[in-house]
């Protein structure tokens, strides 16, 4: 396993517009079949009890009046299959650490304090159009046995022939994300992985299946 695999700027560049659905040929864009999503391993800390409350706002807690801590932020996409078509009706779970770096898991032992007014887990369905969106907090990176996890998003998306378990990635944190074992593991595909930051608190990620 080499954890010092690095990406090429030219085949970052290239595998970008295959993810995005777009492939330069002659010179010119043209439409191609997205990349499917790389998978992850679903991790140590899914949830064993989930919150009563799992709708798609992580930093409010129905009945609770205070917001989580941490930097608030929207991750919106849409799950596709293979050749590009919306998967609709794909159920989603997604689950993360506060911005302590702390779960809601009777398994995390790490000393950082747990936010009550954080949710930690959504459980969403994709529309029509295969949309999806969470409000939550940016995550952060934390010690593990394997060594330092850089920020990270855990999903479960099951669509209508296909699961898919992954972690979705930042592209600003790319001096943490290159010291991260399971993200370098990913490899050339890391690229599939990674939220495209649209605006200041504003991130974008479609999720290909390998399906249709």
């Amino acid at each position: 396993m080499d954890y010092n695999h690095t990406l090429s700027r030219r085949h970052f560049a290239g595998a970008a517009l295959i993810a995005t659905g777009m492939v330069a040929t002659g010179g010119i864009a043209r439409a191609a079949a997205p990349a499917q999503t790389a998978g992850g391993p679903i991790g140590p800390f899914y949830p064993i009890l989930r919150p009563g409350d799992d709708d798609f706002d992580m930093t409010m807690i129905k009945g609770n009046t205070s917001r989580a801590l941490g930097r608030v932020i929207e991750v919106t996409g849409r799950v596709l299959d293979r050749k590009g078509n919306p998967v609709s009706g794909s159920e989603l779970e997604i689950w993360q650490c506060n911005a302590a770096g702390r779960y809601a898991h009777p398994g995390d032992i790490a000393t950082a304090p747990l936010d009550p007014n954080f949710q930690g887990y959504a459980r969403l369905m994709t529309g029509p159009s295969g949309e999806w969106r969470i409000t939550t907090i940016k995550p952060s990176g934390y010690d593990s046995p394997i060594g330092h996890r850089t920020p990270h998003i855990h999903f479960d998306i099951k669509g209508r022939q296909h699961r898919l378990i992954t972690q979705m990635y930042f592209s600003e944190d790319h001096a943490t994300n290159s010291k991260d074992a399971l993200y370098n593991e990913l490899g050339e595909d890391a690229v599939t992985a990674m939220a495209a930051q649209a605006e200041a608190d504003r991130y974008r990620w479609d999720i290909v299946l390998g399906e249709g």
